[in-house]
């Protein structure tokens, strides 16, 4: 029998770690693929069976999993039919941080167009980078329930092997990105089921994501007085008085792209009006016309200010024109996410480590989208967002046929994950 490593030539916990991923590679793959395998489509929006089938899935690795549904009229009000979040809570020591690692597993329908089953974690052989999963979800955001649950993993065999830290790390896997937050992150915040120190969302390889933008949905109603188009000016034509709103927002949008952004990777504010309805027949003046408006705002900005401008234009448009009316209805509010100073360890951790696993410069920088992330600064959570997955969305084909994922990037930005948080939580520090 062999003598005992003495402690000069037993391996450091980083290396432990990066073994313990390796070797459990494969596991996790499986782990990925049953959870593309479960639809979650968000609309749709009935998403509770995914959760049962994480949560089971989870509980078949050892962790004890709080399972929270979300009262069935909130559910209701954000337009979906079920929803349950998830909890997974590790205290590795005494004292020390709270870290919570979060992902959503809703996700967009798959559409038409696929070259392979959106629900089969299909596997093929890419020339260029290796065996690749193809699947919806599977790099936004699923992928990152994989990435997280096998760093937490690989800290316990750490710990095992005699690693020491002082902390929580704690799993958040939600869902209802697609359609907000509110009832994801958001109510898991507002109902005081969790109060972490940091936050690391999902989010791809490359690249630390530090801001984002945030995102106003308003319908706009112009309300005005049928009448026989043989005789119009009896009535007070909603139609024309939306025309002169339409006007004062293609107006405005012009303005905002003379605003720019301090966020690499931002770049202005935008405002698409996305649907417009109305009108009664062809021989009818149009008694009301309804259009919706995104307006997408840079991490300079807050929501309120976005929908004042809105309402003002509105107003404005139409002011003085006898029988009609404007209202402006907010659909939907999401706050840009903008870097908290807390955030500097995360990103330096997670750098270090991930220039080091891909050999590549790890930029940090902001995106032009929203996220659940940005509920968690809300909270005062600094938060970043990093996870597996390819340089870009479009490289991912997230919101697209043929989503995939590397299988090299889910392994390596898991060692970033893990590391990063050795580093964080180790009791030294």
């Amino acid at each position: 029998m062999s003598a005992p490593a003495s402690p000069s030539t037993a391996p450091s916990p980083a290396t432990r770690i990066r073994a313990f991923i390796d070797q459990e590679h494969a596991a996790q793959v499986d782990f990925l693929r049953e959870l593309v395998r479960v639809p979650s489509d968000n609309p749709g929006g009935d998403c509770a069976p995914h959760a049962a089938r994480a949560q089971a899935l989870l509980q078949a690795l050892g962790f004890e999993v709080e399972a929270h549904a979300v009262p069935e009229n909130l559910v209701r009000d954000n337009g979906m039919i079920s929803a349950t979040n998830l909890i997974v809570r590790v205290v590795l020591g005494e004292g020390g941080p709270t870290i919570a690692l979060n992902a959503h597993g809703d996700v967009v329908p798959p559409g038409a167009g696929w070259s392979h089953d959106p629900y089969g974690g299909d596997i093929v052989q890419d020339a260029v980078h290796g065996p690749t999963m193809i699947g919806r979800g599977v790099a936004v955001s699923k992928s990152d329930f994989a990435t997280y649950t096998w760093a937490l993993l690989a800290l316990l065999a750490a710990r095992e092997a005699g690693a020491s830290y002082r902390g929580t790390v704690e799993l958040h896997f939600t869902y209802d990105e697609e359609a907000g937050g509110a009832i994801g992150p958001g109510w898991l915040l507002a109902q005081g089921l969790t109060r972490p120190d940091y936050a690391i969302s999902a989010g791809f390889s490359y690249g630390i994501t530090s801001a984002h933008n945030g995102c106003l949905h308003a319908e706009i109603t112009v309300r005005g007085r049928q009448a026989h188009a043989a005789m119009p000016h009896t009535g007070a034509d909603a139609l024309e008085a939306a025309t002169a709103v339409l006007n004062a927002l293609y107006a405005h949008r012009r303005v905002l792209a003379q605003k720019h952004s301090a966020v690499p990777g931002i770049d202005t504010p935008g405002l698409t009006v996305g649907l417009i309805e109305g009108g009664i027949n062809t021989n009818v003046v149009p008694d009301e016309v309804r259009m919706r408006v995104d307006r997408r705002m840079i991490p300079e900005e807050r929501g309120v200010d976005a929908e004042g401008e809105l309402r003002a234009l509105a107003q404005d448009a139409v002011a003085g024109r006898e029988g009609i009316q404007v209202q402006v209805r907010r659909i939907m509010q999401a706050e840009p996410l903008a870097e908290l100073p807390g955030a500097k360890g995360l990103i330096e951790a997670l750098g270090a480590h991930a220039r080091a696993e891909f050999d590549s410069e790890i930029p940090v920088h902001g995106v032009p989208l929203y996220t659940d992330a940005r509920h968690y600064t809300e909270y005062g959570v600094p938060t970043v967002l990093y996870g597996s997955g390819p340089r870009t969305l479009i490289e991912a084909r997230g919101h697209n046929t043929d989503e995939n994922l590397r299988l090299e990037d889910l392994r390596r930005a898991t060692r970033v994950v893990a590391l990063a948080l050795h580093d964080l939580l180790r009791a030294q520090r």
